[in-house]
């Protein structure tokens, strides 16, 4: 029989006993290979961004390091066990409105709840590749940002609530990931979920 920890786990997720089991054993070979210190037993920051690369196909520094934090509930700076198997719940089987919430999460940069002209900015000018020059560039994301709110900005208060969000992304699916990739793609969603069950 699982342990009372595990079992609390397998309550607030969406996977089998086994499908858990298979993840925590993951999860510490992961941890081994990653030379974490024996003092912090977990998943530092590079070593999740490593696997958000390697496994998930992630590229964009700033969204994998806000999916790091989105994690990261306790805010220790390392994802443990229970953070890992919570987020790789939602990350791969998680329903709409989870998948709604953490995209919100992982996009409102300073952590106040609301998503910001300026972290709209940032985000797109950083998935943006530049082909002209910066000022050329720079004014053509203020246009971008203009046409997000006025699309995104329900009540216009010059930045995205979660029920701005929530809204947008229900009129439209296609927004939900409208500020850069931060959940994987259908088909690595698949392969991962045969990893999970054990078919690795």
């Amino acid at each position: 029989p699982p342990f009372p920890k595990i079992k609390k786990i397998i309550r607030e997720n969406t996977f089998t006993v086994l499908e858990v089991e298979c993840l925590i054993r993951l999860f510490h070979s992961l941890v081994e290979r990653a030379n974490v210190r024996l003092n912090n037993f977990g998943l530092d920051r590079n070593a999740f961004r490593a696997i958000l690369h390697s496994v998930f196909g992630m590229t964009d520094d700033m969204l994998m390091n806000r999916v790091f934090f989105a994690f990261d509930k306790d805010n220790d700076n390392c994802i443990n066990a229970k953070e890992w198997v919570k987020g790789l719940s939602v990350f791969l089987r998680g329903t709409f409105e989870e998948k709604l919430k953490f995209c919100f999460e992982v996009y409102y940069l300073n952590g106040d709840g609301y998503i910001s002209q300026e972290e709209i900015f940032d985000m797109l000018k950083n998935s943006l590749h530049q082909q002209s020059s910066e000022e050329e560039t720079d004014e053509g994301i203020r246009e971008l940002v203009d046409i997000t709110l006025k699309k995104m900005d329900y009540d216009n208060d010059g930045k995205i609530s979660f029920a701005d969000f929530e809204k947008a992304v229900k009129e439209d699916k296609l927004l939900l990931e409208v500020f850069g990739p931060c959940l994987p793609e259908a088909k690595v969603e698949c392969q991962q979920l045969k990893l999970v069950k054990g078919t690795f």
